[in-house]
């Protein structure tokens, strides 16, 4: 374990510590991801920009974006996407490489928070940061808010294998398999004790789905990806809900 507990955090997810481990991992954020994912964080984007289905025109949040890897992909369908992210380091990386792509901005914004007006966009996504919010049904209501009736919400984000023996094989590889892996590709390695405590700490599909409707959304469902490696939960604002 590191030494230097400020770029380590925790289950208590205070945001400034996770926002300096996010800050310290910025630069290879998503090369790391991609190895320690053996390549299919790529086709979890694919899955959750399908699912959000971004039409030419529509005003999207991408929340959690990082340096922004999702928010070019949903830009590219002619959406105009806000990329946040609470991370300073993360969206400065995000501005360093995707300054010049049309139809995407970075914005520094808390999911509990966020710094927009009601009724704005026309879909909220999050992929891989709901658990990292301190309070997530409080960033799920702030999402209600900001979205427009009728619009939807789509959370990507790592979820309980439904079977056993794969449920088995994943604990192994984040247990024994990842942690060496992640401390000679990272820049800091002991923040993925932090990823294997958070992910085996997430609620399961179903129960996030409990918490996504008492934040008030409806239509809620979920599909599981790399066999409940990853779970897609997709919903919608009630039209004629202002969410407050």
């Amino acid at each position: 374990m590191s030494s230097d507990q400020s770029h380590r955090a925790d289950l208590q997810k205070d945001p400034a510590r996770v926002s300096g481990m996010f800050d310290e991992v910025a630069a290879g954020y998503d090369r790391t991801n991609t190895i320690l994912s053996v390549g299919n964080d790529r086709l979890w984007r694919v899955a959750t920009t399908r699912a959000l289905s971004p039409r030419p025109g529509q005003r999207i949040l991408d929340l959690a974006a990082g340096t922004g890897t999702s928010s070019v992909a949903i830009a590219r369908t002619g959406a105009e996407v806000v990329a946040a992210d609470f991370s300073p380091g993360m969206i400065a990386e995000g501005q360093r490489r995707h300054a010049e792509v049309p139809g995407v901005s970075f914005v520094e914004a808390d999911a509990t928070d966020l710094p927009f007006e009601d009724e704005e966009f026309d879909a909220v996504t999050i992929s891989f940061g709901l658990r990292n919010v301190q309070d997530a049904d409080a960033g799920l209501r702030e999402m209600l808010r900001v979205t427009k009736p009728g619009g939807r919400l789509v959370i990507c984000e790592f979820s309980h294998p439904t079977s056993p023996a794969v449920a088995s094989l994943y604990r192994f590889y984040n247990d024994h398999i990842l942690p060496p892996i992640a401390r000679l590709v990272s820049s800091n390695g002991d923040a993925y004790d932090y990823l294997n405590e958070s992910i085996r700490a997430w609620p399961d599909q179903p129960t996030l789905a409990g918490r996504i409707r008492a934040a008030g959304w409806t239509d809620v469902a979920w599909r599981n990806l790399t066999l409940g490696v990853v779970a897609l939960h997709r919903a919608r604002k009630p039209v004629g809900d202002g969410g407050a």
